[in-house]
C-alpha cells in the first residue's frame, strides 16, 4: 500500500506515462463526429502548482515533465499533451502541471462532456473552482468507484471512463478489478482505461490473471518503467489497462513508449511494455 498525496508527485514519470497516454485516447475518440462523455472517477484538483512546497521537497516532477516538456525531438504524437502542459504555462517556464481534467477538457470538443469525480471535499471544492465556466463538466463529491453505478453508461453511448486510484487502500488492485467488470457490465461497449504502479512481479502477475479470467473484450496492456525490478526507493514505474482501445493503438504506442523511456530513464534501466492481455 502506497501512502499517497498527488502534490507531492504532480508531474512525474507516472504522470508524464498516464497522460500521454490519455490523450491518446481522446485524440482517437475525437476522430468522430458524435459527442462523446470521459467519466473521471479520481480527479484530483486538476491542477498542481509545482513551486508548492509539497513538490519541492520530492522534486519528482523534474525526473518526469522537466525531462520531456522542452525536448524539440518529440514525436508528433506526444503533441497534444505537450501543448496541454504548456497551456497552463504560458510563460514558457513550467510552474504548473495540469492534472487529468484540465487535459481532458482542453482536448474534448464542446459538446463532449466530462463527469468529474473526487472524494476529498477540498480538492473537489478545487476542482469546482478550477472549472467554474467549463461547459459540459460536472464535478461530484464521491467516491469514484460508487459513481460507475450512477453514470455508466452514459447517454451519448460513446466514451472513455478512467480509473487512477491513487492505491492508499489495502486490497487496490481487488477494487480495481471490480470497478472494471462493474464498468464493462454496465457500457460493454465503452473504452476503460485504468492506470496502476508496478509492484512486485507477484502482485502483477495475480492482477494480469485476474482480468483475462473476466472474460473482458479485447484488452491492452501499456507500461512504462525507468527503474530496474528491484527499485525500492518509490514505484519504479507504471502501467495503463485499456478495455476496447482504439483501432491500431497497439502499433501507435510502442514508439512512444520507447521515447518516452528514453527521454526519463536516468540509465537506460526499466523498459516498456506493449501487449494484448486480452487478444482481439
Amino acid at each position: 500500500m502506497l501512502s499517497y498525496r498527488h502534490q507531492f508527485h504532480a508531474g512525474n514519470v507516472a504522470d508524464v506515462f498516464k497522460h500521454a497516454m490519455l490523450t491518446q485516447l481522446l485524440v482517437a475518440l475525437a476522430k468522430k463526429d458524435k459527442p462523446f462523455a470521459m467519466l473521471d472517477t479520481h480527479a484530483g484538483i486538476g491542477r498542481y502548482d509545482l513551486t508548492h512546497a509539497w513538490s519541492q521537497k520530492t522534486e519528482e516532477w523534474r525526473h518526469g515533465i522537466g525531462r520531456v516538456w522542452a525536448r524539440t525531438d518529440a514525436p508528433p504524437a506526444l503533441t497534444p499533451y505537450l501543448e496541454a502542459v504548456r497551456a497552463d504555462n504560458p510563460d514558457g517556464h513550467l510552474k504548473h502541471y495540469p492534472g487529468s481534467p484540465r487535459i481532458a477538457r482542453r482536448l474534448m470538443r464542446k459538446d463532449d462532456r466530462l463527469v468529474l469525480c473526487e472524494l476529498n471535499k477540498d480538492d473537489c471544492a478545487a476542482l469546482k473552482l478550477l472549472f467554474a465556466s467549463a461547459r459540459h463538466t460536472a464535478i461530484h463529491n464521491q467516491d469514484g468507484f460508487l459513481a460507475l453505478k450512477g453514470f455508466l453508461p452514459p447517454p451519448e453511448r460513446r466514451g472513455l471512463t478512467f480509473i487512477d486510484a491513487s492505491f492508499d487502500q489495502a486490497d487496490e488492485f481487488g477494487r480495481i478489478t471490480r470497478a472494471i467488470k462493474e464498468a464493462h457490465t454496465r457500457f460493454a461497449t465503452g473504452m476503460i482505461a485504468v492506470w496502476y504502479p508496478l509492484m512486485a512481479s507477484s502482485a502483477m502477475q495475480a492482477f494480469a490473471r485476474s482480468l483475462q479470467a473476466m472474460g473482458l473484450p479485447k484488452t491492452l496492456q501499456l507500461e512504462l518503467s525507468v527503474y530496474p525490478e528491484d527499485w525500492t526507493e518509490h514505484i519504479r514505474g507504471s502501467g495503463m489497462i485499456v478495455v476496447n482501445p482504439p483501432f491500431g493503438l497497439d502499433r501507435e504506442v510502442p514508439p512512444l513508449l520507447d521515447w518516452l523511456w528514453r527521454a526519463m530513464s536516468p540509465e537506460n534501466a526499466g523498459g516498456t511494455r506493449c501487449e494484448w492481455l486480452v487478444p482481439e
